[in-house]
């Protein structure tokens, strides 16, 4: 599958809600959203066989969210089962655009929060851009990670 193609297609990452995860009106808190995205790059990166401290203790690669955004539709509450999306919408030489969203019931289920992320890749060191590793760009365009096909929104209302 050639990268363009790939770029069209998000991962998929479940999560359940925890205790932990809500506020005393027993729903999702806010910003765990934004650590239920995170955790779905994370692993969209580990689908490639990247290790995010691996490349930073051996590589000096770093990556670092630059903007972010996030736009609250309904809300989750304890025990629900939701899919986290992760689509690399956009590429450029040292960062990716992500879009990300979170359904309840599955993917293209009710959707609770779209958001939008900017992550850059940086010197451990000078904390000045690099090129994304070589590993990631050709694991993207020689092996479909654990993906399923679609698309996600991207823009809110969409």
């Amino acid at each position: 599958m050639n990268d363009a193609r790939r770029l069209e297609q998000p991962f998929l990452w479940p999560v359940r809600v925890y205790w932990e995860d809500t506020d005393g009106g027993g729903i999702v808190y806010y910003a765990n959203y934004l650590k239920f995205m995170e955790r779905a790059r994370t692993e969209w990166l580990r689908s490639f066989g990247l290790d995010q401290s691996r490349l930073a203790r051996e590589r000096g690669f770093l990556f670092i969210i630059v903007s972010v955004e996030a736009h609250y539709r309904l809300p989750a509450r304890l025990d629900d089962e939701l899919v986290v999306t992760c689509h690399a919408q956009a590429r450029g030489r040292a960062s990716f655009v992500f879009t990300q969203d979170i359904y309840r019931g599955g993917y293209g289920g009710e959707l609770i929060v779209h958001g939008r992320t900017r992550a850059a890749c940086i010197d451990r060191d000078t904390f000045r851009p690099r090129p994304l590793p070589v590993e990631l760009l050709e694991g993207i365009a020689a092996q479909p990670p654990n993906i399923r096909p679609g698309h996600s929104p991207l823009e809110p209302g969409a």
